[in-house]
């Protein structure tokens, strides 16, 4: 598994990087301040909308399994919709207004299309069940994902790479110091491998990822960067212990066996996801 891990986790940095680069160099953010006419992130923002089928194919899965009905149609396109939404303001006039109409418009269609769906394929058996865990399923996946979009609009590449690269570091050294050190189970009841000293490697990781990167860039001072890189060590680590519990409620390990040594789509999002909203404020806030 490890093998696996080191490999298509190499893979999947390589591709991530390459994709952020070259998008943010055909928008002309990659050497200067994001424009605030041209749109940003055109590619990343068809990344984020391909992902976002397969992991609300898995999270339809896990659904199921708990004992509800994802309605897939309506869950893909809200999802879609909402990680959109910082996307489309830079084709108006007035973008703030328009940022505003588009999430009521986006969470008024999804209400509505939730009915639907849910009245043509199941009458009102399970309305409730179904319509909550697919509403859910949109917030969590569309509305959490459309702030990384946001970061890297707003902000620039430079942001959005340190943020998933602090993320992702945190995740590695839990996965290490848990390995090699790990005695005192943190949550056994929704995570049973996840340990203290897993999340001390994930602050430690986080704080040595974000430093490192503050030596190439002008983001943040050192000093921010350290305290960056632990506040968001502890946040991915409680963002995947979120998903978890997803997966404790439908008995399962692994949301797929999509991506070889981490499991699925959303085992490798899962702690973006919850610390993405406060990435974004603290990038506005710096």
């Amino acid at each position: 598994m490890l093998k696996h891990r080191l490999i298509f986790g190499t893979l999947m940095i390589l591709f991530f990087v390459g994709l952020v680069l070259f998008d943010s160099h055909l928008d002309g953010s990659l050497s200067g301040t994001p424009s605030a006419e041209k749109p940003q992130a055109t590619l990343f923002l068809i990344l984020i909308c391909l992902l976002a089928i397969p992991a609300q194919l898995e999270m339809s899965s896990l659904i199921r399994s708990a004992g509800a009905c994802l309605l897939l149609p309506a869950a893909i396109a809200g999802s879609i919709a909402l990680a959109s939404t910082f996307y489309w303001p830079y084709f108006t006039d007035n973008p703030d207004l328009f940022f505003i109409y588009y999430i009521l418009y986006s969470i008024v269609g999804t209400l509505l299309s939730l009915f639907l769906f849910q009245v043509v394929f199941h009458g009102t058996v399970g309305t409730i069940r179904n319509c909550s865990a697919t509403f859910f399923s949109i917030f969590y996946l569309g509305f959490l994902s459309s702030f990384v979009l946001g970061i890297r609009i707003h902000q620039g590449p430079w942001a959005v790479l340190l943020y998933i690269f602090t993320i992702k570091c945190s995740d590695t050294g839990a996965y290490t110091l848990g390995k090699l050190f790990g005695r005192h189970k943190m949550a056994p009841s929704i995570s049973p491998k996840k340990t203290w000293e897993g999340l001390l490697g994930a602050i430690l990781g986080g704080m040595l990822a974000a430093y490192g990167f503050s030596a190439f860039s002008d983001i943040m001072s050192p000093a921010q960067s350290v305290l960056f890189g632990a506040c968001f060590g502890v946040l991915g680590q409680l963002s995947d212990l979120s998903e978890s519990m997803l997966k404790r409620d439908a008995d399962r390990k692994d949301a797929s066996g999509t991506v070889p040594g981490f499991g699925g789509i959303l085992d490798v999002l899962e702690s973006l996801l919850l610390p993405a909203p406060i990435a974004y404020a603290v990038f506005l806030w710096l």
